[in-house]
């Protein structure tokens, strides 16, 4: 069960950090002498980060954009077969309705073997229910995202904003593998989210560039148990750019995180 892999790996690696590999393959052109494909560029960065991660979110668009969809499907089973205590997380945030979801959750579960997906449950709970038929994989609900203009629909609600609503809705499910994102930038959020829903395990991005407080978070997200919160960060790990030492640059940015997401 994704859950129960996920709080193993934590355990295992005394942090909370996920690792985000939104890899822009035209940003990194200054490595293609070294690794001319992109394949074996992104192996080489999960071989660099994965004694730190806890988990790894690929973010779909960036490899979709450029038509590395079947190097994405690769990169996923190479984590998958060198590191197989360490979840996978597609970060695709889908969200249709019908047959149009159910090919969704193939395409995430099936296709790209991912062990989690995030969904956009803005088209109400049946556009949920087809990924949670895949029992044992993680679903990851939107519920409070750090963008600025998230408040126009999410804060929405003379008695209970939306977001609050998706939160609720999930304690509800009373399902482990659901696991709500809410924007490190979003503290107050996150304290009401936790409020909310006590034992839901909560995917926080946001920490670094975008300016979340990693200690404000974890105060406010981490339950009594120091689970219940995974961190991604990206930028803050993967873009290092003209150095010459790239991949220790990466490997001290995964490090440095990790001990201040650690559990113990």
């Amino acid at each position: 069960m994704f859950i129960s892999a996920l709080e193993a790996r934590i355990h295992s690696v005394n942090s909370c950090l996920c690792v985000g590999l939104d890899i822009d393959w035209c940003e990194m052109s200054n490595h293609s002498s070294e690794f001319p494909s992109l394949l074996e560029f992104s192996k080489t960065l999960v071989r660099t980060t994965s004694q730190y991660a806890c988990a790894y979110k690929f973010n779909h668009a960036f490899f979709a954009a450029q038509g590395f969809e079947e190097e994405l499907a690769q990169i996923i089973e190479y984590v998958k077969e060198s590191y197989p205590a360490v979840p996978v997380i597609l970060d695709a945030k889908r969200g249709d309705i019908g047959n149009t979801a159910e090919r969704y959750a193939e395409e995430a579960f099936t296709r790209y073997n991912a062990d989690a997906v995030t969904v956009n449950p803005y088209l109400g709970w049946d556009s949920v229910e087809p990924f949670l038929r895949y029992r044992d994989k993680g679903v990851v609900l939107l519920c409070r995202t750090s963008n600025h203009g998230s408040a126009w629909i999410q804060e929405a609600g003379d008695e209970q904003p939306v977001y609050l609503r998706i939160a609720e809705r999930v304690r509800q499910a009373g399902n482990p593998n659901l696991l709500l994102v809410v924007g490190a930038t979003q503290l107050e959020a996150l304290s009401r989210v936790r409020q909310l829903a006590p034992s839901t395990t909560l995917l926080v991005p946001g920490i670094g560039p975008q300016g979340g407080d990693l200690t404000e978070v974890l105060r406010r997200a981490r339950r009594s148990d120091g689970l219940g919160v995974i961190i991604n960060c990206s930028r803050s790990i993967i873009a290092h750019r003209d150095v010459d030492d790239y991949f220790s640059r990466v490997a001290e940015s995964a490090a440095k995180y990790a001990q201040l997401m650690s559990i113990r």
